[in-house]
């Protein structure tokens, strides 16, 4: 299920917020890294657009928990 914030209309979206974290440390950056290099990984998405993109890659645990660290810096960004 998608999750719908009242600000989305004026957020970046987060494939394209999360491909700018190549430069930071930690997981967040690690997957950002690995979404980069990724011709298919949704850069125009939503966070569930990147969720499908993970299942779809057979991520590891560390990547999940990255993606959900990633949504949570994303929404305070």
């Amino acid at each position: 299920m998608a999750t719908a914030y009242i600000d989305d209309a004026d957020r970046q979206p987060f494939g394209a917020w999360l491909v700018k974290q190549t430069g930071a440390r930690g997981f967040v950056a690690q997957l950002a890294d690995s979404a980069a290099k990724d011709r298919s990984f949704p850069r125009s998405g939503t966070v569930e657009d990147a969720r499908k993109w993970l299942q779809a890659q057979r991520a590891s645990g560390d990547d999940w928990e990255a993606l959900d660290d990633a949504e949570s810096a994303w929404l305070a960004s």
